[in-house]
């Protein structure tokens, strides 16, 4: 439930045909809506195989979907549902036995032979063609672009079209996503399209969505609610038909707690949330990850076993991005020694306890947010292991002292093996 005083509640359709939930004021309900313009009994929803229909039971103010009164629908994820005054929103849980892992071990551009890849694209061969609005969190350079990417040629629509909010100055963003009329502003010299715009009824991907403005939140929530939108200093509606991808590093509920992002914007993207796992989490897909990424040309490469177990070795605080990096250097080498494999030798990931130096290296091709992914998670991890150190590896003063949630803290402590290295010292 994304209004109303039960705001943030939510109940479980269970995952088999004719499986159903109740909605409604009375307390015997399977959600219950603590609101006068709500009936005792107001709507039911059931799983059916054409889809989850949505059927009215005769309650007073009735149910609405996009302003018109329905008594039986089937509703796609992300469908908002309006009951008296209440808005309802339809999602699905990206985690958890009732979504059943792909049989595939790819789905578009992005690959993964362990569970917890094949679990999304479980959860992504269900949605990719509908309408439905994804969320995908995670660390940089996780390959939540690939996803997007990959979500998008699956649904068959056109263009495909990215905004960088993090790159992005904002005082622009908002030009940049719904567009500007001839002098709105000092520098409008001529009409542009924004993003909406542009993407038509193809797909607009948001990339890095937890650094947009504050002030700018509730304009997109608005668009994402009304499918229009204006142009700035414009007055004529245009519909937004695009269907949204969004991606983002930022923990969203945290930075809802910290009231630094709305929370009904987080309810309105999360209609599909993705938790992207970390590669140190998936080290099984490794070999697979590394022959798409050396071979992707028509190369023919291949790593041998030792050099695995090194890749293994390694806890990759930059994610798929770091290992391309690794991969395309180790590439350069062995071909230079005229191999077709690539040896132990040849891996040489980037330091980050070592010499500061190696972080500061940059290559032809590195993109600022490759060089800055690099340079952030080199930065957390050599300053969480001089905090922890100091308080003698205890979490709750090292999270005092450096002004930051325990559980946060401890969270990032073990992304980069510190915890661990304590109980190995």
């Amino acid at each position: 439930m994304i209004s109303g005083a039960s705001r943030g509640t939510s109940a479980a359709i269970p995952n088999e045909l004719g499986a159903s939930i109740k909605v409604g004021k009375a307390k015997d309900n399977d959600l219950v809506l603590a609101d006068d313009t709500v009936s005792r009994y107001h709507l039911a929803l059931e799983r059916t195989p054409r889809g989850v229909e949505l059927k009215d039971l005769g309650s007073t103010n009735g149910v609405r979907i996009g302003g018109a009164r329905v008594e039986r629908a089937v509703v796609e994820p992300g469908t908002l549902i309006r009951a008296g005054e209440v808005e309802l929103l339809v999602r699905v849980e990206a985690v958890g036995p009732q979504i059943a892992a792909s049989a595939e071990p790819r789905f578009g551009h992005a690959i993964g032979q362990g569970l917890a890849m094949r679990r999304i694209f479980g959860v992504l061969e269900r949605v990719a063609r509908t309408n439905a609005t994804v969320l995908m969190m995670g660390e940089t350079g996780t390959g939540k672009d690939v996803l997007a990417r990959s979500i998008h040629d699956v649904s068959g629509r056109e263009p495909f079209e990215v905004v960088d909010c993090g790159a992005i100055a904002p005082t622009l963003i908002e030009s940049e996503l719904f567009g500007h009329e001839r002098g709105a502003f000092t520098g409008a010299v001529a009409a542009r399209a924004g993003a909406f715009e542009r993407a038509g009824s193809g797909t607009l991907f948001l990339d890095e969505l937890g650094e947009l403005p504050l002030d700018l939140q509730p304009k997109l929530l608005r668009v994402l609610e009304a499918k229009t939108f204006r142009r700035v200093g414009g007055d004529k509606q245009l519909k937004a038909e695009a269907r949204v991808i969004a991606a983002t590093t930022k923990d969203l509920p945290r930075e809802v707690k910290k009231g630094r992002f709305r929370e009904d914007l987080w309810f309105r993207l999360a209609v599909v949330p993705i938790q992207v796992p970390p590669l140190r989490e998936r080290l099984d897909d490794l070999p697979a990850l590394a022959d798409l990424i050396l071979n992707q040309d028509g190369a023919r490469l291949r790593v041998s076993p030792e050099a695995i177990g090194e890749l293994r070795a390694h806890d990759w605080p930059g994610n798929v991005r770091e290992l391309r990096n690794v991969l395309e250097r180790a590439a350069l080498l062995a071909r230079a020694s005229g191999e077709a494999i690539i040896r132990r030798v040849d891996i040489e990931p980037a330091a980050v306890d070592g010499d500061d130096g190696e972080i500061f290296r940059f290559r032809a091709g590195m993109t600022w947010r490759e060089a800055k992914g690099r340079v952030d998670a080199a930065l957390e991890r050599k300053y969480l292991s001089w905090l922890l150190q100091r308080h003698n590896y205890n979490a709750s003063a090292a999270a005092r002292e450096a002004q930051l949630d325990r559980k946060y803290l401890a969270e990032m402590a073990r992304r980069h093996g510190l915890l661990d290295k304590k109980r190995s010292d």
